[in-house]
This record gives structure tokens, C-alpha cells and sequence, in this order.
């Protein structure tokens, strides 16, 4: 079974493979004579094994962002910012474009020189991210690099198994009770990646529900997902007069394994 840390060191060797193809497609599109001067001869080769920039960024940069929100999470609002265009901007200069202007093709253009921003302005930004990544890559190799949260991931997924086994041969409220204590300990350790305390000693899921919601960490619907995870996972603990369905409990099952994945 591959284990999380190697599934994000996979998943890591990817992206920069592939953000090192977006760099020099952005290069060739858009500064063609500095893409020329590089590579001499081979530079018409070269460009018909680049993929296209515009096409192909956001996929990139979705996957990216994902993966520095759970590795680097200190670092996702720098990352963030090399793409998004800024809030308070008044005009717009060569400091403040940003790679969204480049991909929506603007142009700040007097008569005389033609223009004075273009698209070639975002490609500090892309460099930035693409240093972020591999950065990554280094705490990987670092003794400081902290794996507890990959180490939990994995035993998230062996507890979620063991709940699916015990949902299969009818122990519905022992699986459901299994994926609640799963989804108990998730949240505590988002809340804790994103420094909110809780008053509580023991909180429930409900205590940590609210508390990533008043943090803006999780949205309206998010919040009411899991709380009706909660639910069932408090059918499955407390009620004894009314049995937990085997649809709920599968249910509950697989809302926690999605939460613990697109969660953090």
C-alpha cells in the first residue's frame, strides 16, 4: 500500500516536472527572442513539445496550491499572491501584475514605447511559485521537515479501512463510532494547523465544527456537512432506542474520507 508521504512526494515530482514545462512555454510564448537566443537551432523543436501556457497554468496551479496548503501552509498566501491580481490596486504597473492579468491577456499601452506592461511582467511571479514548490521538495529531505500530519493521513486511512470492514459485516455502530473518532481527530488537527484554540479540554466535533467556521477556515455548507456527519456519528455512539442505518453509516464513512482529504 503506498503510504501518503509517498503519494505527496509523487504527486510533488510531478507538479515541478510539469512547472518547469509551464516556464519555458511561457518563455516561448511570451519572450520569444529570449527563448530563441537560448536554445539557437532547437528553439522551433522545442516549442512543439511545450504545452500552452494559458491551457494549461490553472490545472497546474489548482494542484499546486492544494499541496502547498497541506505541506507549506505558512507559504500559501505568498503563493497565492504571485497569482491573484491585488485588491487595492489603482493602476496597474509591471510591480503589481500579476500572473491572472498574463492569462487574461492585459496590455498597458501608451503611443510611445507600445507598451509599457506586458505579459512577459507575470514571469517573476511563475518563477516564485515554481521556488516554492521545490522548496517543498527540500523539507522533504530535511530532518526538521514535520511528518506528523502525513503520519496521521495514514492512520486516518487504516482506521477509515477498519470501519469499512466492521460497516460489511453489519457492525454499524462500531464503524460508525470508528470514522466519528476519525473525524473528531481531523478537525482537532486543522484547527491546530490553523492556530485556533479551543477553550474546551475534551471539544466535540460540533465545538470544533463552529470554531472553523467563525475562523472563516470552512463555509455555510462545509459547516453543515460536517455537522450532519456529527449526527450520525451521535446516533452511532448515544441513541440506543433507534439503530443507525448501514446507508448511514456508509454514509458517514465516506463523507469523513472526503473530509480528511480536502480538508486541512
Amino acid at each position: 500500500m503506498t503510504s501518503n508521504l509517498d503519494r505527496y512526494k509523487k504527486d510533488l515530482e510531478n507538479l515541478i516536472a510539469t512547472g518547469d514545462r509551464l516556464l519555458h512555454a511561457f518563455i516561448a510564448e511570451y519572450m520569444p527572442d529570449k527563448f530563441d537566443k537560448l536554445l539557437g537551432e532547437k528553439a522551433k523543436a522545442k516549442r512543439k513539445s511545450l504545452p500552452s501556457f494559458v491551457d494549461d497554468y490553472q490545472p497546474w496551479y489548482s494542484e499546486a496550491k492544494a499541496l502547498i496548503r497541506q505541506l507549506l501552509p505558512d507559504r500559501l498566501a505568498d503563493f497565492v499572491r504571485h497569482y491573484e491580481k491585488p485588491k487595492t490596486r489603482k493602476s496597474i504597473t509591471s510591480e503589481n501584475y500579476r500572473i491572472e492579468d498574463c492569462l487574461q491577456g492585459v496590455l498597458v499601452s501608451i503611443d510611445w514605447p507600445p507598451i509599457i506592461v506586458g505579459q512577459d511582467a507575470a514571469f517573476p511571479h511563475l518563477r516564485q511559485q515554481l521556488a516554492m514548490l521545490k522548496s517543498v521538495k527540500a523539507r522533504f529531505e530535511s530532518s526538521l521537515f514535520d511528518i506528523r500530519q502525513l503520519v496521521q493521513a495514514d492512520l486516518f486511512d487504516s482506521e477509515l479501512d477498519a470501519a469499512k470492514e466492521l460497516a460489511k459485516n453489519r457492525f454499524t455502530r462500531a464503524a460508525g463510532a470508528l470514522a466519528g473518532v476519525v473525524l473528531e481527530r481531523h478537525l482537532a488537527l486543522v484547527c491546530d494547523n490553523h492556530g485556533i484554540n479551543i477553550a474546551k479540554k475534551n471539544p466535540t466535533i460540533a465545538d470544533l465544527n463552529d470554531a472553523l467556521k467563525q475562523a472563516s477556515v470552512i463555509d455555510t455548507p462545509q459547516w453543515r456537512f460536517i455537522q450532519h456527519l456529527a449526527d450520525i456519528r451521535n446516533l452511532c455512539d448515544h441513541s440506543k432506542k433507534t439503530d443507525p442505518t448501514a446507508q448511514q453509516v456508509d454514509d458517514l464513512i465516506a463523507g469523513v474520507m472526503k473530509t480528511t482529504k480536502t480538508l486541512f
